[in-house]
């Protein structure tokens, strides 16, 4: 005869091994094995059982480690695919890279900044009329040397 039982689930129901015990209590299966059953039927419930336990053991892990991840705030990664969260998670340094250079005053003043624009375009100029300034677009080194 089959007995029907209804209990809540807890680490002695993962442990509980059908073998060692009669009467075997899960909450979603609520099957539980006699002793007037064959033998042949006792594997067969023994075999369904084992696969049962390691998928409750394995939700029972995953509600946990999900868990965990909430509360403790990490990023859960199941499937092991490549994530930016490690270089994510680093301190940004930007703040202390520009405390470290001291501020440019001449930046802020356009009377500065224009004279500096107009000093480098006079010498531009200059290199250009002695035929030392920038080549034109496509007639540098790297074109010649396409065109070779």
């Amino acid at each position: 005869s089959i007995q029907f039982t209804n209990l809540r689930l807890s680490p002695h129901h993962l442990s509980q091994s059908p073998s060692t015990s009669r009467r075997l209590s899960l909450p979603c299966c609520p099957v539980a094995v006699s002793p007037s059953t064959s033998r042949n039927s006792q594997e067969r419930e023994r075999m369904r059982f084992g696969g049962l336990k390691s998928i409750l053991a394995e939700a029972a892990i995953r509600g946990v480690t999900e868990a965990r991840a909430r509360i403790f705030g990490h990023v859960l990664n199941p499937t092991g695919q490549r994530s930016a969260h490690k270089v994510l998670r680093k301190k940004l340094i930007g703040e202390k890279v520009a405390q470290w250079y001291p501020y440019d005053i001449k930046k802020d003043d356009p009377l500065v900044m224009a004279r500096q624009e107009q000093e480098r375009l006079s010498k531009l100029e200059m290199l250009k009329r002695r035929g030392k300034g920038p080549p034109k677009k496509g007639k540098g080194k790297r074109a010649a040397k396409r065109n070779k």
